[in-house]
């Protein structure tokens, strides 16, 4: 299936990338919820967190570390929220699994 993210990784869409590897690749969200809203893919194609399975583990905690880097990068490194909406009832709405990386505000608990 291609999705929204699929067409930015074959660069048929543009966007603000911010990071890339061979394994995944982070771009400014089009419609931030913080100062900093990034929005972190894997290039192998899962639709949600919960499709992943064993096999993607190393590509799971590789988007960790990625959303790490960058955080360090991006100046909020000591101070950011990693959030993965999972299916539609939990407000995903592109089926290709990603994180969205926010910073630049204070964040409240519990979240909305």
């Amino acid at each position: 299936m291609t999705t929204l993210f699929s067409k930015i990784i074959a660069r048929e869409i543009p966007a603000d990338i911010v990071y890339e590897d061979e394994h995944c690749l982070a771009f400014r969200d089009i419609n931030p919820q913080a100062p900093v809203h990034v929005l972190l893919i894997p290039k192998r194609e899962i639709p949600k967190l919960a499709d992943a399975a064993a096999d993607d583990q190393a590509l799971l905690g590789h988007l960790l570390l990625a959303a790490g880097r960058v955080a360090r990068q991006l100046g909020v490194g000591e101070a950011f929220r990693l959030v993965v909406n999972n299916g539609a009832g939990a407000g995903q709405t592109v089926f290709h699994l990603h994180l969205h990386l926010l910073a630049g505000r204070p964040m409240h608990w519990p979240p909305g």
